[in-house]
């Protein structure tokens, strides 16, 4: 999904038409695109894909994806997907990307094999040829392209199998996260190995990277340690999970997580601090760990009260 193309779709306002369909129809089905355009902001949910997600029946999905287009807010680009190649291919007009441009450097003036018309700034992210050599372009609508098509391009030992886990790796995130944590304590601890079996069992229905499976389980463990295990003796164990329920901010860990599934999926709060390219589950780990600090978390409280969370937080907003 393209979090870019979801922020988009929240934002814009609907435009009226006599005898059309209503605008909370409109923006459910525009809503519903934008959830599947991948990172070329084109997306090809099938009909009955479009049906269940926004529970309208066929006729009234097709009259509004007319609409849509006569609004200028989708345009069929021509190309159709699928088995039977008859499901459409739809582009989100307007989406604003995030993506880094290249950055350029200047070769060497005094290297004679440059000093031609076709010398000058290149992307530093390509090597060097010969003018008559061509840079291979991988098309925007390639099948290797979109985050619909994730799974397939994944290796087979980064389709969340056991063979994800790396201590080496983990190591690094975790230093990189806090390093004032003891990454040897942690994993000669007896809750470790029950933390990653509860990991596993939870992203078990989700497509990961390895590395992305490392970065989010370096913050899994973070949270555990930090809200169930801290205040245990290091006696090369931190006991079970019998510690206090709710960290310093008076948030309980189960809320964390709920609380930071839903701000990522929050169209201002995600337009405001996602990253360029950032998946909803990377977002909601980030914000998750950032809500284990009371001045964070007070800071965000008028948020947190529009996704459901009733009461005051303790700490002060920085």
């Amino acid at each position: 999904m393209s979090l870019d193309a979801s922020v988009w779709a929240w934002k814009i306002e609907m435009p009226a038409k006599k005898g059309g369909a209503l605008k909370p129809l409109k923006k459910l089905v525009l809503l519903s695109l934008a959830d599947r355009a991948g990172e070329d902001h084109c997306a090809y949910p099938s009909m009955s894909r479009l049906v269940e997600d926004t529970e309208m029946d066929r006729k009234t999905v097709l009259k509004i994806i007319d609409e849509l287009i006569e609004d200028g807010l989708i345009a069929d680009t021509g190309e159709r997907k699928g088995r039977t190649k008859q499901v459409k291919v739809y582009q989100l007009v307007g989406v604003n990307g995030r993506e880094t441009v290249p950055t350029t450097v200047l070769f060497d003036a005094e290297n004679d094999d440059l000093n031609s018309p076709n010398s000058g700034t290149v992307p530093t992210t390509e090597q060097f040829q010969q003018f008559h050599e061509r840079v291979p372009i991988i098309p925007l609508k390639g099948p290797n392209v979109g985050t619909r098509n994730l799974s397939k391009n994944l290796s087979l030992e980064s389709k969340n199998k056991k063979t994800w886990f790396c201590f080496k790796k983990l190591r690094e995130e975790i230093y990189l996260a806090d390093d004032e944590i003891e990454f040897e304590s942690i994993m000669n601890s007896k809750w470790a190995e029950r933390e990653k079996r509860a990991f596993e069992i939870y992203n078990a229905e989700k497509s990961m990277s390895d590395g992305l499976m490392i970065y989010h389980f370096a913050d899994w463990l973070i949270n555990a340690y930090k809200t169930k295990y801290s205040e245990k003796p290091s006696s090369g164990a931190f006991g079970n999970s019998s510690s206090p329920k709710t960290n310093s901010t008076g948030l309980t860990e189960k809320q964390i997580q709920i609380f930071a599934q839903k701000l990522a999926h929050h169209p201002e709060f995600a337009g405001k601090f996602s990253e360029p390219g950032e998946s909803y589950d990377k977002l909601a780990a980030r914000i998750a760990v950032k809500l284990e600090n009371p001045a964070q978390a007070k800071k965000w409280e008028s948020y947190l009260k529009q996704v459901g969370f009733s009461g005051s937080l303790q700490g002060n907003a920085a």
